[in-house]
């Protein structure tokens, strides 16, 4: 066993397992443990004797609550970009090493998942939701935008909703897992220890896990709502479809307060984020990668994604104020400019 304080990889019979452990930080993942991560998968790819990957979290609250955001707060508010840049740059490749990983990638996702836990895990080839699973994307709420694969990820769940996730940060539970996409297998919590035995083994990976499958319960998101009202190619269209939708009708209640919770995200976020799924669509995974290193190395020389954090995690007053305030100020050209090349362009 090779182990730090916040990543623990493992050998068990045939599965190199990997277990994420900082359950008091939700298991926000840190620099140090995307290069060593990374590392360690690069050495079991070559290790004949592993034949599959599982990647699991300790603790019950959270799977993986997302990146060291702290962390690359105070670096940008120092001014020290490159070092910022850093880590998302490694993140990124990670992302597509796991998106590309040659042998079977396992993750098994119980409680939240989000931002960089996304990266790690919904990246892979087999998504397995527990009965705590929830995934989100809520990076708009902190200035900031749905990277780590995000461009590639949303475009690809069924009808808009990864529109709908990415503009308004909401969480796709269990119930909804497998539909989203988001998951490739439901399995009971209770069943996590002996399914990771049992992957552990020789047998096919799909074998096991179908040994495994429950059965999804009733979907909760009001999926008609959610194609219909999010199918807009601006922002504005999308918030004139909820309000009207507001106005009566069976979507009324979910509309206005869909419409409000959008309308308390930063603007420029929002733009780009809808822009990202839109273009994302027709993009390779490496061109999606490539993109959000882009769009990252126009965000940490700005202002929002600092106030968001200000707001929500280091003050806490949840009262950003964002530049500029208005959707109507965001042109088209400043989303554009996110999206143009770099000097210094992701090595994909």
């Amino acid at each position: 066993m090779d182990e730090t304080t916040d990543i623990v990889f493992e050998r068990c019979g045939h599965a190199g397992i990997i277990t994420l452990n900082r359950p008091k930080a939700l298991n926000a993942v840190t620099h140090a443990m995307v290069r060593a991560l990374a590392a360690q998968l690069d050495a079991w790819d070559r290790d004949a004797a592993v034949t599959r990957v599982i990647l699991r979290a300790a603790g019950e609250r959270a799977f993986s609550a997302g990146g060291d955001i702290r962390a690359l707060y105070e670096l940008g508010t120092a001014g020290r970009y490159d070092e910022a840049l850093a880590f998302w740059r490694d993140e990124y490749i990670l992302n597509a090493a796991i998106r590309n990983y040659r042998k079977p990638y396992v993750s098994l996702i119980d409680g939240i998942v989000m931002g960089g836990g996304v990266g790690i895990s919904v990246n892979g080839a087999f998504r397995v939701a527990g009965d705590r699973f929830q995934f989100a994307m809520p990076e708009v709420g902190i200035g900031f935008f749905p990277d780590v694969g995000g461009t590639f990820i949303l475009p690809r769940m069924p009808g808009e909703l990864g529109t709908w996730c990415g503009l308004t940060g909401d969480r796709i539970k269990a119930a909804d897992a497998m539909a989203s996409h988001i998951a490739t297998h439901r399995v009971a919590s209770a069943q996590f220890a002996e399914l990771t035995e049992a992957l552990s083994g020789s047998a096919p990976v799909e074998a096991v896990l179908s040994a495994f499958v429950v059965r999804p319960e009733p979907q909760q998101l009001p999926r008609g709502a959610i194609d219909r009202l999010f199918i807009g190619t601006r922002v504005e269209d999308v918030l004139a479809a909820l309000d009207a939708a507001a106005q009566g009708g069976e979507d009324a209640e979910f509309a206005h307060a869909t419409a409000a919770n959008i309308r308390t995200k930063s603007p420029t976020s929002l733009k780009v984020a809808l822009a990202q799924i839109r273009h994302g669509k027709a993009w390779s995974f490496a061109q999606c990668m490539r993109a959000e290193f882009r769009i990252v190395s126009r965000i940490v020389e700005g202002h929002d994604f600092y106030e968001g954090v200000r707001a929500v995690i280091v003050d806490k007053d949840n009262a950003p104020r964002w530049r500029p305030e208005a959707l109507a100020a965001v042109s088209d050209a400043e989303v554009e400019r996110h999206f143009a090349p770099v000097a210094k362009e992701l090595p994909l």
